[in-house]
Formats: structure tokens, C-alpha cells, sequence
């Protein structure tokens, strides 16, 4: 692959990861869906490192954003912190005993299959947040019993098409919190899944079961530098126009979006095009 080639598919690889991640229609899904069309080795050492970069490129709009309120969680009574922790431990778990597994279901023969269900999965889950949102009269500040139902769909979020952000919006919404809570601590949960996702994958990249390791070229590694910015750039952008979609509990159109990615990763499955 030469300089260029590496630059323009790791720009759009960026691109698509900083704004999926933080909107609700599932990064690892249009990766997933994106890397096999431009006929990357999914499975591969050095795509599961260049995965790792990108999504810590993600991180820093967050972190920058967010800075006030990550500040204030080292603060006492340390409540929100205790709640992150808490509401991290189900997708650490699940991630541990499962990712491979998880990874090689979606890498495989039906694994665009897999990614129409899920998808199909998240509109729904859209919908149903947008109803309730809509409909309610009343709410209360987050509390223990959200920030568990949040934690618990986070964990369901780790089978990509399964939005993180957006399935830890709906429980928030539909267990009765306040929006303007849900919505930070949505984005404040996105901090500890992506460094230990990224820890988890870059073990593995680094010490492969079945050896290599990572192995990337020069052109590759300039690529991966680019990619790495773009995802950062419209990360940012992406969580901008998150905190207000959530304002209004607008979820519809991104709901029609998955229906129709759905629909084409159906008709990409029965055509056996990737």
C-alpha cells in the first residue's frame, strides 16, 4: 500500500470512527462494515492496533469537553465517580470473558448479518427513547439505580451495531432521568470502555495467540497518524451535535439511517459482495 492509499483510507476510517462513536449508530459496526470494504485484514495484528489508535483519538474531544466534569469527580462525596465505576463493571466483565469470542463472530462468514441484526436492533432501542422521552412529565436526577441500567447497556453495546452512546441514552431515558444528566454521564462513561477496549486490543495486537505481532509499514504509519486526527476533529464535532440531539430527543432519523444500513448489510450478505 503506497503513501496515499494509506492516507485516504485511514482519513475515512477517522472520519467514520469519530463521528459513529459518539453518535447513536455504533463505531465498531461501520468499522467493521468499512474495513471489509476496503479490504483490510479485520482480524489482523495491525488493524486491531490502527482500531486502537483511532479510538483513542476519539477520547481527547471528550476528555476536552468533559475536562470540568472529570475534574469534578475526584471531588468529594465522590458520588459520580462511585457511579462510573459501578456502571463500568458490567461491560469490563462481559468484554474480558467474551471479546474474542464477540470478535470472531462478527469477523466471520455471517458476521454482516450479524451487523444488519444489530442495527436493526439499535433503531429500535432509538425509537423507543424518543417515546418515552417525549411522552414524560417528569424526571429525576441520576441516581444509583439509572447509572446501573446504563452500565448494563453499555455491556450489551460491546456487539458492534449496538450504539454504546446510544443504548446507554435509552436506559438512562427510560429509567427517568434527567436528560441533561444522562447526557453527561453518557459521554463520561465512553472514558473508561474506550482506554480498557483499547488496553484489551492492543494485548492483543501486541501478543497474538497465534503469534506475529504487530507489523505495520511506513505508509501505514503516517496513515494511521492521520486517521488518528481525524477521528479526534470530528469527534469533536460528533459530541457537539450529540449534546444537542439529546437536548431534544430527536432520534428518528437516526433510526432510519440504521433501518437502511440494515437493509444493505442484508442485501451485502446475501450477495456475498465482502
Amino acid at each position: 500500500m503506497g503513501y496515499w492509499e494509506a492516507i485516504w483510507k485511514s482519513i475515512l476510517l477517522g472520519t467514520v470512527q469519530g463521528l459513529t462513536e459518539f453518535l447513536p449508530v455504533s463505531s465498531s459496526g461501520h468499522l467493521s462494515l468499512l474495513q471489509r470494504a476496503l479490504g483490510y485484514d479485520i482480524q489482523g495484528a495491525g488493524m486491531m492496533f490502527v482500531n486502537v489508535m483511532l479510538h483513542l483519538g476519539t477520547l481527547l474531544p471528550v476528555v476536552w469537553i468533559f475536562r470540568k466534569e472529570i475534574l469534578a469527580l475526584f471531588k468529594k462525596p465522590f458520588k459520580t465517580l462511585l457511579m462510573l465505576i459501578v456502571a463500568t463493571i458490567p461491560a469490563g466483565v462481559v468484554g474480558l470473558l467474551f471479546n474474542d469470542k464477540i470478535d470472531a463472530l462478527f469477523s466471520g462468514d455471517r458476521g454482516i448479518a450479524m451487523l444488519a441484526i444489530c442495527f436493526s436492533v439499535t433503531a429500535l432501542l432509538l425509537l423507543l427513547c424518543e417515546y418515552v422521552a417525549r411522552r414524560r412529565k417528569t424526571s429525576r436526577p441520576l441516581g444509583w439505580g439509572h447509572a446501573s441500567a446504563m452500565g448494563l447497556m453499555q455491556a450489551v453495546a460491546l456487539f458492534p451495531g449496538i450504539s454504546r452512546s446510544g443504548s446507554t441514552i435509552v436506559a438512562g431515558t427510560v429509567s427517568g432521568a434527567k436528560t441533561e444528566d444522562v447526557a453527561r454521564f453518557s459521554f463520561l462513561m465512553s472514558i473508561p470502555v474506550i482506554l480498557g477496549s483499547a488496553a484489551v486490543e492492543l494485548k492483543g495486537a501486541i501478543f497474538p495467540e497465534a503469534g506475529g505481532g504487530i507489523s505495520l509499514a511506513g505508509a501505514e504509519i503516517v496513515g494511521m497518524l492521520f486517521g488518528v486526527v481525524a477521528a479526534a476533529v470530528f469527534g469533536f464535532l460528533a459530541v457537539k451535535l450529540m449534546l444537542k440531539v439529546i437536548k431534544r430527543a430527536d432520534y428518528k432519523w437516526f433510526a432510519l439511517y440504521l433501518v437502511l444500513l440494515s437493509a444493505g448489510c442484508i442485501w451485502l450478505d446475501v450477495l456475498k459482495i465482502f
